[in-house]
């Protein structure tokens, strides 16, 4: 019980912290008008109310926290923040389930981006800008408990390789504290949104839609004021701007952090899995704009190579914007471009998947077991980089794949089940564990998960949590062994 209570005074002050910042679209709000201002008084005094009273009720049991608290902390904030940032759209959407409105939550802070409200264009202007920002504090808390926090516990991408990837796991860590680490990816997070914000006004956004679109686009998350997205504006130069920040954000933000300080863009060159993972992006695009050309789905190169290049950046770095409905596509195409969403993005970046460092470790354990069929007595060592791969990484990246491959299966039988149709289901269950959004069917580009019922919506939060904690971060606090003293 001291756990929880220790647990619990931490949680306590951070949902005190979330709740003031409901000021920000509280503000908006009086500012343009829009209702929406005692929706966000009444969410704000309830969230600064139940965090400080949890704060001050554990104030006795204020310790230095253990790893197994670290596990429980990061779980508990992951799931119950949404349970606050739920409540302005309780207030305000009469219509809205509760099971929707945390699934709307859960997208957003994970930086999902799937959303469950139609209407977007007529919502108060006050509620979109809130699903704007908790996607984009979600982005930043991210790339902190990516960078900083689950490679203490043993958990996460960023620890597998410690030679490989610039970041606080190796023994020349970004700065010696991880308060420190977390300000300046703070400030380089805070520094591409600015840029973002300035640049989408100057291809003619408002300045709204700027700010709203600059959150979810560094975030990752692809919510959109707008139910058409991208495609409302029809815009070949935002289109652009915001395919440049995707790849950005799709970065690890520690290699941006060194590339900021040592005023260099040497870090971009070591770093191998921000290679592969342009590499691949890009190479994917040009391939997609030629099946579509050649299909005569466009009528000239230019003009598939615009589409394809927006969408497949967006589903590949699991951001979810679309300027089209390319669930019309043949479906090879939207299948390939879910399959990037599981692989594409670095390691310490706002996109989820199983992140590129651990796919290049896949295929580097392939080549060796090819090479070592072919001569049994040859010593084929796995290297990334011209790193060796320790047993222990090869042992965490496979047990990893078969706990990603088993709970897709799981989330795909469970949907099935449930009443979706398959590719429906199959889609969702990629998009939610991947922490990409947009689907396939009826949950696609030009659809939403308003059409789900409240059981496959849990489920849906459920693999959004499970794959943004990376699984093991979940799993562990439910086993039997984690409560055992």
């Amino acid at each position: 019980m001291n756990r929880l209570f220790r647990v619990a005074n931490v949680l306590g002050k951070m949902i005190l912290v979330f709740g003031f910042t409901m000021l920000i679209p509280l503000v908006w709000s009086a500012w343009v008008d829009d209702g929406a201002q005692l929706v966000f008084s009444q969410a704000t005094l309830i969230t600064i109310g139940s965090g400080l009273l949890l704060w001050l009720s554990t104030l006795s049991y204020k310790r230095e926290l253990q790893t197994k608290d670290g596990f429980l902390l990061v779980v508990s904030v992951w799931s119950v923040l949404p349970a606050f940032a739920m409540i302005p759209l309780l207030l305000s959407i009469s219509d809205l389930s509760v099971s929707k409105a945390y699934f709307e939550a859960v997208s957003g802070l994970t930086a999902t981006g799937g959303t469950a409200l139609t209407g977007l264009d007529t919502l108060p202007s006050s509620i979109n800008l809130w699903r704007g920002l908790i996607t984009w504090m979600g982005g930043m808390g991210l790339i902190v408990l990516a960078v900083a926090i689950l490679p203490l516990l043993g958990v996460g991408g960023r620890q597998l390789l410690n030679a490989e990837i610039p970041g606080p796991m190796k023994d020349n860590k970004l700065t010696p504290r991880i308060a420190e680490t977390a300000k300046g990816l703070w400030a380089i997070y805070t520094t591409l949104t600015l840029a973002c914000i300035f640049a989408f006004k100057w291809a003619d956004m408002s300045w709204f839609d700027a700010i709203m679109h600059a959150f979810t686009t560094l975030g990752l998350g692809g919510f959109s004021s707008h139910d058409a997205s991208f495609g409302y504006w029809d815009s070949p130069l935002i289109e652009l701007i915001a395919v440049v920040f995707m790849l950005l954000a799709g970065i690890n933000f520690a290699a941006h952090f060194l590339v900021w300080r040592s005023k260099s863009f040497a870090p971009y060159r070591h770093d191998s899995e921000a290679i592969s993972y342009l590499s691949i992006v890009l190479l994917s695009c040009v391939g997609v704009a030629f099946y579509l050309w050649s299909e005569n789905i466009y009528p000239d190169l230019l003009t598939a190579l615009r589409y394809a290049t927006f969408n497949v950046v967006s589903v590949a770095t699991t951001t979810g914007f679309s300027n089209t409905d390319y669930g019309l596509w043949p479906i090879f195409l939207p299948l390939w471009m879910i399959f990037l969403s599981g692989i594409a993005t670095s390691s310490g970046s706002t996109g989820g998947g199983i992140k590129m460092i651990r796919a290049r470790i896949l295929s580097k354990l392939v080549y060796r077991e090819i090479i070592s069929i072919m001569h049994p007595q040859a010593v084929t060592p796995a290297k990334v980089s011209r790193n060796v791969i320790s047993n222990r990484v090869i042992l965490s990246v496979l047990v990893f794949l078969f706990v990603y491959a088993a709970s897709y299966a799981s989330m795909v039988l469970v949907l099935t089940f449930s009443g979706l149709d398959f590719i429906t289901a199959f889609s969702a269950a990629g998009a939610c564990l991947n922490n990409l959004g947009p689907g396939l069917g009826s949950i696609g580009p030009a659809s939403n998960y308003a059409s789900l019922t409240d059981f496959q919506i849990s489920i849906c939060s459920f693999a959004m949590l499970l794959g943004r904690l990376e699984f093991f971060t979940l799993l562990v606090i439910l086993t039997p062994a984690f409560w055992r003293k």
